[in-house]
C-alpha cells in the first residue's frame, strides 16, 4: 500500500504530528495535490486518484469513496459538510457548506452540491438535484460494513 501516494497522504494525516509522521514523510512522501483537513475520518476511506483533491469535511463516515479533483469544503459563512457512511463522490464534484450527505448517497461527476442529500439518493448537476436512487451499489450496509450489495 505504501506505493500509493494517496494512501501515504491519508496515513500521514491519521498519524498526526511527531517523529513517526516526519520520518514517514521523508521516506515515503505523500501526494502534493491531495489536501486533507478533516477532524474525524471513519475506517476504509478510499481515495482514488487524489490529484487536485481538497477534503475539508467536519466528519467523514466509514467506507467512503472519493475520486480525483473533488472539493469538499465550507463557504465563507458556514461550517464544513458532514459526509455519511458509504458515500461515493465522483470526479470533479464539489460538496460545499454546512450540509449533510446521507449514508450510501452517490454524487455524480462534476456535481455542485450545496444542499443536504438524503441517504441512498443519487444527485448530479449544477446545482445538484436528485437524479435517482441508489438501491444496488451500497458501500455501507449496517452490520456488514464495507460489503458491496
Amino acid at each position: 500500500m505504501l506505493e500509493l501516494k494517496e494512501y501515504r497522504t491519508l496515513l500521514q494525516y491519521r498519524l498526526g504530528g511527531g517523529y513517526s509522521k516526519l520520518l514517514l514523510k521523508m521516506l515515503f512522501p505523500g501526494m502534493d495535490t491531495l489536501y486533507i483537513n478533516t477532524p474525524e475520518i471513519g475506517p476504509r476511506l478510499f481515495i482514488q486518484h487524489g490529484f487536485a483533491t481538497n477534503i475539508s469535511a467536519k466528519r467523514i463516515g466509514s467506507d467512503c469513496w472519493i475520486n480525483q479533483q473533488v472539493t469538499i469544503g465550507y463557504t465563507f459563512d458556514s461550517e464544513p459538510p458532514v459526509i455519511g457512511n458509504g458515500v461515493r463522490i465522483s470526479a470533479g464534484a464539489k460538496v460545499l457548506g454546512q450540509i449533510e450527505i446521507g449514508d450510501n448517497a452517490i454524487i455524480a461527476a462534476n456535481a455542485a452540491v450545496v444542499k443536504s442529500v438524503e441517504e441512498n439518493m443519487v444527485v448530479g448537476g449544477v446545482p445538484a438535484k436528485i437524479i435517482g436512487e441508489n438501491s444496488k451499489h451500497k458501500l455501507f450496509v449496517g452490520e456488514n460494513k464495507g460489503s458491496l450489495q
